[in-house]
């Protein structure tokens, strides 16, 4: 299988990078099994709507930063109602991953004061990414990737930075990625209207949450 190589230039255009990828696919009439690490629901939304052109999908939901428990619970089934709604040219089905907050809280401890963007979403970043390229070994997947960078807040650069290193040391190739482009961040408010999904106000750790109510 060809692992799409890494640039050496300091910005990537990934989109550009996906699209070859998803053309060449077409051409040779392939449908890989992709894992999909999704963060919410809204956000997979129109990855789901993309990707399932090309792909038989996994998404794999495994968000151990999510606070409180609730809003983990209501995530989670946010995600399982809307896989069931949506319609795919390519199967897609669900698996949770375990909710472990403590392991989130062991990897944040010393930047519970980092700004949101900064070094503890670096980590956090991947800590699930690492998970999911763990899971896609496992599973004998083609290729794993994350919701994430389709949300204007999240830094593609690095997310595929962290999501390359992780295949380079799984074995299992990283689908590059920057879903906010070609409109889509603005493709997934519209389907959260469709689908009348609940859109949380904050990214979903504590931290987040304090940062976006102005509590720190």
């Amino acid at each position: 299988m060809k692992v799409v190589e890494r640039k050496t230039q300091q910005k990537v255009n990934y989109q550009k990078e996906l699209d070859k990828l998803l053309e060449r696919l077409r051409a040779e009439q392939k449908v890989p099994h992709l894992l999909l690490h999704s963060c919410c629901a809204p956000c997979s939304s129109y990855v789901l709507e993309y990707l399932s052109e090309y792909f038989e999908i996994t998404v794999f939901y495994y968000n151990p930063n999510i606070y409180p428990e609730e809003e983990y619970g209501r995530r989670v089934q946010e995600q399982q109602n809307l896989i069931r709604q949506m319609n795919f040219k390519n199967p897609v089905t669900f698996l949770e991953g375990n909710y472990e907050k403590e392991i989130f809280y062991q990897m944040a401890k010393g930047l519970e004061h980092i700004p949101e963007g900064g070094e503890r979403c670096f980590r956090c970043y991947e800590l699930r990414l690492r998970e999911a390229a763990e899971k896609a070994k496992e599973g004998v997947f083609d290729y794993f990737t994350t919701t994430l960078s389709i949300s204007p807040l999240k830094n593609a650069q690095k997310l595929n930075e962290i999501g390359l290193k992780i295949a380079d040391e799984c074995g299992v190739p990283y689908l590059i990625s920057d879903f906010k482009k070609k409109n889509g961040y603005k493709r997934s408010v519209e389907l959260s209207g469709q689908y009348g999904l609940y859109r949380q106000d904050y990214c979903g750790c504590i931290y987040s949450m304090r940062e976006r109510h102005g509590q720190i």
